[in-house]
């Protein structure tokens, strides 16, 4: 009789560890990305997220680097993948939030999240493996002030 409860004890073990390893295989694998702002607009950025992660500002006509903490990205890119944006582009001392829902443009691999901004509330979100706004072989121009803008 003993043999028979050692044995439906081992069974009952089993099943829970191939239970979790279940889970595992169905839950989404993600990576951690840092978040990036870059301004293609001559407003003023007070704050922006992607899916709730981020915060920071940029000023007009500018870039920075992915180093704000923590958003969460699928470790592979597939079709229809999209960010919910936020941001508070600010007239005066008023407050202007606005959210959009953005698709993510197709990527490799993981890496940093840049949130582009351009007029009329025209939004990229890419994300970029070790390269940065400043790099020649970023896939988007940085941004530029025109010359009859002061």
């Amino acid at each position: 009789m003993k043999w028979l409860l050692a044995a439906l004890a081992a069974m009952s073990l089993a099943a829970c560890a191939n239970l979790d390893q279940d889970e595992e295989d169905i839950a989404p694998k993600t990576a951690p990305a840092q978040v990036g702002i870059v301004n293609h607009t001559g407003n003023y950025i007070y704050s922006a997220s992607v899916n709730g992660a981020g915060g920071g500002n940029m000023s007009e006509w500018s870039a920075g680097t992915a180093n704000i903490c923590c958003a969460s990205i699928p470790m592979v890119w597939h079709p229809g993948l999209k960010a919910r944006v936020r941001w508070n582009m600010p007239i005066g001392r008023k407050d202007i939030i606005k959210e959009k829902i953005v698709a993510i443009e197709k990527y490799d691999r993981p890496g940093s999240v840049y949130l582009h901004f351009f007029p009329n509330d025209e939004i990229r979100v890419i994300v970029v493996s070790k390269l940065g706004p400043h790099h020649p072989d970023y896939p988007i121009p940085l941004p530029v002030k025109p010359a009859n803008v002061r």
